[in-house]
C-alpha cells in the first residue's frame, strides 16, 4: 500500500477508502507490448482495453500509486492521426469472447465521440504533474496542440456558428447516438441521419484542457502560447454558459438538428457532466450552488439510493437500439460512482460539505458489503449483472468510479489540490470540521517521483493547529471554520499573517497565503 497517500482520522469510512481503492486499481491494470515497447494502462471496467476516457480519469487516483504514468499516453500520441485525431482505445486482447479470438493489436475511434482529445490532453497533464518530467511533456506539445486544433476545426467536432464543440445526440458523453429508429442497433457512426447539437460536458472538458495546456506552457516559459490557450478557454466558457445554461443547470443537449423524443421531458434531464462542469471551473459560485441544489432535490424526489445519476429522468427503454438500455440501467439513469466522486468534490468545495461527506460515507458502505465496486448500479442499489448489463464482462473492481471517489476524498474532504506539478503550487482546504473530526493526519503524494505534501490537523475550542510538510510549495490555504467560530489571529512561529474570512453558502472559511519550505506550523486562534 502507498506510503505517501493516506488518511488517518480514526474513522474507518474515511481511513479505509484509500487502501481499498488502491487495491481495486491494482486489479485494473493492463500491461501489453506493442512494437516491442512495454505499455501500462488502466482498463475500462467493462472491456479489456485501454480507453483514453477511462484511463485519463482513473489516473486521478492511480497517480498516487503508479510508477508508470507516461507509456499509455505516449502510445496514444504515437498513434495519433496526421489531422490530430486520437484513438478512443487500443487493446491486444480479444474483446468479445468466444466469437472474437484474435489477439492482434487493435485501435478504435468511435466517430460520434467528441471528447477524446481533451481527455488525451488531461492524461498528459496528470502524468506530467506526477512525474515532473518537463522533457517528456515538451516532446508531446505538438501532439497536444494538434489534438485541440483537430477538434476546433473538423466539421464533425466544431460548430462555427456557436463556436462550440458539437456532437451527435448521445447520452451526455457516452458513445452511441439516438437515431429515431433509422439504425437497427447502437449507432456509433456519423451519417446523413445524425442529429447534431451542443453537449455542455464536451465544452467544459475542452475549457479545462486548454487551461491545463496554458499551465504547461507557462511553466516552460512560453507565455504567448499560454496566453493563447487561456484566452481560447475563456471564450469557450463564456459561450457555453450563454448557450447551455438553463437557469438551474446545464441543458443536456442543445439541439441543432430538430428532433423530438416522445416519452421524456428533455428539458428536465440532468446529465452527469453537470458536477464535472463545476470541478472543471466553468461555473460561477451561483451556478455551482444551483446545480448542487438540483441534485439534492432529485435525491429527495426520486427513489434512487444515491443521486449519482448518469441522467435523470432517463430516456424511454430501448430507444438507443439496445433493449438492455432501459431506464435506470447503465448510462440511461444508472447510478454511477464516477458521478458520485465528482459530486463529492463539488459538494465539498462549494459549501455543501454535509452532502459531500455523506457521499463518501455512502460509497464506503457500498464497497464494504462485498469488497466490490461496479461501474453502475440500478437505482434500488442492486449492481449490474451479466444478464442486465450491455457489457457482460464488467469487473467488480471498477477503477473509473473508485478513482473518482478518491479524487473527491483527497481534493474535497482532505482538501489537497496540486495546481501545477509535484505540489510546487497547492491549494489546501481541510474540511474535517464538517465531519466532526478534530484530529487528522493526511498525506498526498506521487509514488513515481516521491513528490508529496502532508499535514496534521488539530481542532480545539480555542483554535486550529495546522502543520504542513512540503519540500517547497506556494500554498493558498482556505480553512473551514467550525460553526460559530471567528478568527482572532493566524501565526506562523512568531510571525502574524494577514488573513480574511469568506463565506461559501452557509460555510465560513479563513484564507491566507504561505510559502512552505520543508515544514510550517500555523496556529489559527479563535476569538
Amino acid at each position: 500500500m502507498s506510503n505517501l497517500t493516506y488518511i488517518k482520522t480514526a474513522r474507518p469510512e474515511f481511513d479505509e477508502l484509500t487502501p481499498r481503492i488502491q487495491a481495486f486499481l491494482e486489479k485494473d491494470t493492463m500491461d501489453m507490448v506493442i512494437d516491442g515497447n512495454p505499455i501500462r494502462g488502466y482498463r475500462s471496467p467493462d472491456t479489456p482495453a485501454v480507453w483514453i476516457r477511462d484511463h485519463s480519469d482513473i489516473m486521478r487516483g492511480a497517480r498516487h500509486f503508479e510508477q508508470d504514468l507516461t507509456s499509455a499516453v505516449t502510445h496514444f500520441a504515437e498513434t495519433q492521426g496526421r489531422n490530430g485525431r486520437v484513438f478512443d482505445y487500443f487493446t491486444v486482447q480479444p474483446e468479445k469472447v468466444p466469437c472474437e479470438r484474435e489477439n492482434w493489436s487493435k485501435y478504435v475511434r468511435v466517430p460520434v465521440e467528441a471528447d477524446v482529445e481533451y481527455r488525451f490532453v488531461n492524461g498528459a497533464f496528470i502524468a506530467w504533474q506526477a512525474t515532473g518530467d518537463d522533457a517528456w511533456i515538451r516532446s508531446l506539445l505538438p501532439n497536444l496542440e494538434s489534438a485541440l486544433h483537430y477538434v476546433f476545426s473538423h466539421p464533425w467536432r466544431w460548430d462555427p456558428q456557436t463556436e462550440l464543440v458539437k456532437r451527435a445526440y448521445t447520452i451526455d458523453s457516452w458513445d452511441f447516438a439516438y437515431t429515431a429508429g433509422s439504425h437497427d442497433w447502437l449507432q456509433f457512426q456519423i451519417d446523413e441521419n445524425t442529429f447534431w447539437g451542443i453537449m455542455h460536458g464536451d465544452n467544459s472538458g475542452y475549457y479545462q484542457a486548454c487551461k491545463r495546456l496554458a499551465i504547461i506552457y507557462r511553466h516552460l516559459g512560453n507565455e504567448s502560447r499560454a496566453t493563447h490557450w487561456s484566452r481560447f478557454a475563456d471564450g469557450l466558457k463564456s459561450r457555453m454558459n450563454e448557450i447551455c445554461w438553463n437557469g438551474d443547470f446545464y441543458t443536456h443537449f442543445v439541439k441543432q438538428t430538430p428532433v423530438e423524443i416522445p416519452g421524456v421531458d428533455e428539458a428536465s434531464q440532468l446529465s452527469f457532466s453537470n458536477p464535472m462542469n463545476i470541478n472543471r471551473g466553468v461555473t460561477s459560485p451561483e451556478q455551482a450552488s444551483s446545480i448542487l441544489r438540483e441534485y439534492r432535490k432529485r435525491k429527495e424526489s426520486t427513489q434512487a439510493f444515491a443521486e449519482w445519476f448518469s441522467i435523470e429522468p432517463p430516456f424511454p427503454d430501448g430507444i438507443f437500439g439496445d433493449e438492455k438500455i432501459i431506464g435506470g440501467a447503465y448510462c440511461n439513469g444508472g447510478i454511477m460512482p464516477l458521478v458520485g466522486g465528482e459530486l463529492a468534490r463539488a459538494y465539498l468545495e462549494n459549501g455543501f460539505e454535509a452532502e459531500g461527506i455523506e457521499t463518501l460515507q455512502r460509497y464506503h458502505k457500498l464497497i464494504s458489503k462485498n469488497n466490490e465496486t461496479y461501474l453502475w448500479y440500478f437505482p434500488d442499489g442492486s449492481e449490474s449483472t451479466v444478464d442486465t448489463s450491455t457489457s457482460p464482462d464488467a469487473m467488480p473492481t471498477d477503477g473509473w468510479g473508485s478513482s473518482s471517489m478518491l479524487y473527491g476524498l483527497v481534493e474535497g474532504l482532505a482538501g489537497v489540490q496540486d495546481k501545477t506539478k509535484q505540489f510546487e503550487s497547492i491549494s489546501l482546504s481541510p474540511r474535517w470540521s464538517a465531519a466532526n473530526i478534530t484530529e487528522a493526519e493526511v498525506g498526498v503524494g506521487y509514488e513515481c517521483s516521491g513528490a508529496a505534501v502532508s499535514y496534521s490537523y488539530t481542532e480545539t475550542a480555542n483554535g486550529i493547529e495546522l502543520s504542513i510538510n512540503a519540500k517547497k510549495s506556494a500554498a493558498n490555504i482556505q480553512q473551514l471554520l467550525p460553526t460559530g467560530a471567528t478568527v482572532a489571529s493566524i501565526s506562523n512561529g512568531n510571525a502574524n499573517l494577514d488573513f480574511k474570512e469568506i463565506q461559501i453558502e452557509q460555510s465560513r472559511y479563513v484564507t491566507f497565503e504561505a510559502n512552505i519550505a520543508q515544514g510550517a506550523d500555523f496556529s489559527i486562534t479563535f476569538r
